[in-house]
């Protein structure tokens, strides 16, 4: 559920209904060898293919919801292949855990997708459609060394991976189509990634340690259709360092003070910079960015815990700093009421907070674990501009938010081989780039019996068992709010039967 309010007084209510059938089949074969007692290969393929029929329903409304504007109906046909080939070779030195792993793993994946579209107004009906194909060709080679010590170990190697991701998105326009037929045409995303690390791990009755660094190159070109109206051909490169330390003091057998510091890259998917605008939704419209580039992030961790009789408790401070923060950014261009939300890098974001973990067993049928966690969120100000249909500038302030969520979980170990566990999360509001988003809360339920000499098991489960996990974000645009409720499939019960030969 959908509801737009724009700055000139006009609103429009929206609904959206899918209807999704998959329907797939994987076939998987492999083999061993155990050439000798220090050497092993083993190679292994996959095969497999996933059918997909997606019907959706979007009636737009007035205000009051008296008078239907349009109705926008979709029938999404996806046939998605993959193949998978994989070796795997290791040599055991005398010593043990003295261990030479290399790796070599093909992945080829493809996306076949045709939409169709009826445009249902007041004065006539439109029917337009669109065709997608995507293959995506993966190739991962790795070299991994341990080596113990008398304290602790080293370990390291290298990784090298080349991807590359042929699109073709083609439109088929009807009568009055608002489909942007100039923004389709062929794209080519191509990626190489040559990494190496090196870590090495320190342990003694009073002290651990953990020091590594992992360096990787990263070269990204995206070839756009050069008759694209908006975006052209893009990509980075970069050597970046990703160090990591853990150290680790014990004061005595039960307790122990540790503290924590990495650094990790989130890249963009190709999905992420794909310029084909995506038109499942009839009125705010998703667009990829070829200069989306990634965001990195620094972590720092305090932590100290003590074992109890009957369990632990352990407690941390933490922050987290994030440069060029990904995020979705949605404009619209006057006067048309057409959101487009597109992919960028939105500067600077923060969290600062503490967590705590305790967990106790009050007996041996009972079973306790919680989570707290409570943080400060910052998202600096900023300003990025959204290229697509044509160029629109958004600028935010800067907000602070204080957030948190908690996590419950109890096990219950019953008379005659019965156990139940008992999930319950909830999450309370935060910030977003660009808007804020609700409160979200669940509970979750399984119970499992074995039977047949515990050879066999009768287990049910249930997800959101109250069917109370909705999602409520609130955006303010350029001109617009938009508030939004999505309700997913989160309800679902189980009931299944297992055998062990």
């Amino acid at each position: 559920f959908v509801t737009r309010t724009f700055d000139d007084g006009t609103i429009i209510n929206q609904q959206t209904k899918r209807n999704r059938n998959t329907h797939f089949v994987t076939t998987k074969a492999g083999i061993d060898w155990n050439i000798n007692n220090q050497n092993t290969l083993t190679i292994s393929g996959l095969f497999g293919i996933e059918k997909i029929i997606d019907r959706g329903d979007q009636p737009f409304f007035n205000k009051d919801y008296s008078n239907r504007l349009r109705l926008w109906q979709f029938l999404e046909d996806e046939l998605k292949t993959t193949a998978v080939a994989s070796a795997a070779y290791q040599h055991k030195f005398k010593q043990a855990g003295h261990l030479l792993n290399i790796g070599f793993n093909y992945t080829f994946h493809r996306e076949d997708e045709k939409y169709n579209f009826v445009n249902t107004l007041p004065t006539y009906t439109g029917l337009d459609s669109f065709k997608l194909l995507s293959d995506e060709h993966v190739a991962d080679f790795n070299i991994d060394y341990v080596k113990p010590l008398k304290h602790g170990r080293i370990e390291g190697g290298v990784k090298f991976r080349y991807r590359d991701i042929p699109t073709n998105m083609q439109f088929k326009p009807g009568f009055n189509s608002p489909l942007d037929t100039n923004a389709g045409g062929a794209a080519t995303y191509t990626e190489i990634i040559p990494a190496v690390y090196g870590n090495y791990v320190y342990e003694s009755k009073k002290i651990e340690a953990e020091i590594g660094l992992r360096v990787e190159y990263v070269d990204l070109k995206y070839k756009v259709n050069p008759n694209h109206n908006t975006y052209k051909s893009d990509g980075y490169n970069y050597t970046q360092p990703f160090p990591n330390v853990r150290l680790a003091y014990k004061i005595n057998d039960q307790n122990k003070i540790s503290l924590f510091y990495n650094r990790r890259v989130d890249r963009p998917n190709e999905v992420d910079i794909r310029i084909f605008p995506k038109y499942d939704d009839a009125e705010i419209i998703k667009v990829g960015n070829p200069a989306l580039r990634p965001q990195f992030t620094n972590s720092y961790e305090l932590g100290y815990k003590t074992t109890l009789k009957k369990g632990y408790f352990y407690s941390a401070l933490y922050h987290r700093s994030t440069e060029g923060t990904i995020t979705r950014i949605a404009t619209q261009v006057p006067p048309s009421t057409l959101i487009y939300t597109v992919f960028q890098n939105a500067g600077h974001s923060s969290n600062t907070g503490m967590e705590m973990v305790f967990q106790h067993d009050f007996s041996k049928a009972v079973s306790f674990n919680t989570n707290i966690n409570v943080y400060r969120n910052i998202i600096d100000a900023f300003t990025v501009e959204n290229k697509y249909p044509v160029p629109s500038i958004y600028t935010a302030t800067k907000e602070q938010f204080t957030s948190g969520n908690i996590k419950l979980n109890g096990i219950f170990h019953l008379p005659k081989q019965t156990d139940i566990q008992i999930t319950s999360i909830y999450l309370a509001p935060d910030i977003i780039p660009q808007g804020k988003i609700g409160t979200r809360f669940s509970v979750d339920m399984g119970i499992k019996k074995q039977i047949q000499k515990s050879k066999g098991e009768l287990f049910f489960n249930a997800s959101d068992i109250f069917n109370t996990l909705k999602i409520k974000k609130e955006l303010n645009g350029n001109g617009f709010k938009l508030i939004s409720t999505d309700y997913y499939e989160t309800q679902v019960f189980r009931l299944g039967y297992s055998y062990k030969f």
